[in-house]
């Protein structure tokens, strides 16, 4: 059995996991800065107040999965992501206590400086989890099991590129959820903002695929395609993703446009998670074997297999433990949120 193999294949869904749940969370702290009012803010934060919590776990998950399964992979990456890493915490640190201080502000002041802190503390920590999605996949410099680039080579126009692209796309999830969870004028913002928002996705999608295809020969080698030509041969038996991210943002406009109100509710979140599971489908085809692009693969990284063999027990426990508690969650809280039961100031 290839331990390694099945052990990239659960962080990779813990992180993907903590990207659409937490993601939606970051989203809606986001566009809290632009909200109407202190009304339409503490209902757009009601709609993740019961989970908000609990999707930070996947985050904590993929992490420690990684310093457990791939100790050589976390030893080499962490150092090269220091900065942004200790940024990300802050932030959520700093979101998650203006998240339960907003509520008891008094004063005028204060309640707009913690109301603030969370729409910048969510911006911050969605910025920084771009810039270390962008510095992984341009790559680090190893030199025998050690980091041997600089402080700062996670900072670049690609990186920046990313970390603008995951705030983008994190407004998209938020927006989305806010389209399931409210009604009326609020539920019209919100559906507005994820219109411009999946327009934003499809050209940084774009932009970015184009910009990785240059990362490294062997990205290109991958796909099969050049900016002069493309080897069909190569290119054709993957074509089905960029395909199928065209149809779901096809899908996802018109569901937010076209057909406005008479879409389902639930179609535009449903839609922008595909959307985003496209493109992550098409990062791990692109890097694959590479768990440090692209310097050592999953197997050289990998912890010994009786380790991961031992480790993956307690996994096959806690990991269906916990994906049925948010499972079961999500559905204990579904359904509109009632603007009567959300925090007032």
């Amino acid at each position: 059995m290839d331990y390694p193999l099945i052990w990239s294949f659960l962080i990779a869904t813990a992180v993907m996991l903590y990207v659409l749940l937490d993601g939606s969370d970051l989203g809606i702290g986001i566009l809290t800065a632009f909200a109407k009012s202190d009304e339409e803010r503490n209902l757009m934060t009601a709609t993740i107040e019961p989970v908000w919590d609990g999707n930070e776990t996947w985050l904590i998950l993929g992490g420690g999965g990684l310093f457990a399964a791939f100790p050589l992979a976390y030893a080499i990456l962490m150092p090269a992501f220091y900065i942004p890493v200790l940024l990300m915490l802050a932030a959520l640190i700093f979101r998650g206590v203006a998240f339960e201080f907003r509520h008891k502000a008094v004063r005028k002041t204060t309640r707009h400086f913690w109301n603030g802190a969370f729409s910048y503390g969510s911006l911050f920590a969605a910025f920084a989890q771009g810039l270390i999605l962008g510095g992984f996949i341009q790559g680090v410099s190893v030199d025998g099991r050690s980091f041997a680039g600089g402080t700062f080579d996670w900072l670049t126009p690609f990186t920046l590129l990313v970390a603008v692209s995951v705030a983008g796309g994190y407004v998209l999830l938020g927006s989305s959820w806010l389209v399931l969870k409210t009604e009326g004028s609020l539920q019209k913002w919100s559906r507005a903002w994820a219109r411009r928002s999946s327009l934003f996705v499809a050209l940084a999608m774009a932009a970015i695929s184009l910009a990785t295809l240059s990362i490294d020969p062997r990205v290109t080698e991958r796909w099969g395609v050049t900016m002069q030509a493309i080897e069909f041969g190569k290119f054709l038996p993957l074509a089905p993703i960029p395909l199928l991210a065209g149809l779901v943002l096809v899908a996802l406009w018109r569901d937010l446009s076209i057909l406005g109100d008479k879409a389902p509710d639930w179609r535009p979140m449903v839609l922008s998670a595909a959307l985003f599971m496209t493109g992550y489908l098409g990062l791990g085809i692109s890097l694959f074997p590479y768990l440090v692009p692209f310097e050592l693969t999953i197997w050289e990284t990998a912890a010994r297999d009786n380790a991961l063999q031992l480790m993956l027990v307690g996994a096959s426990i806690m990991l269906p433990v916990i994906l049925a508690y948010t499972i079961y969650v999500y559905s204990l809280f579904w359904g509109k949120v009632d603007p009567e039961e959300s925090y007032h100031d």
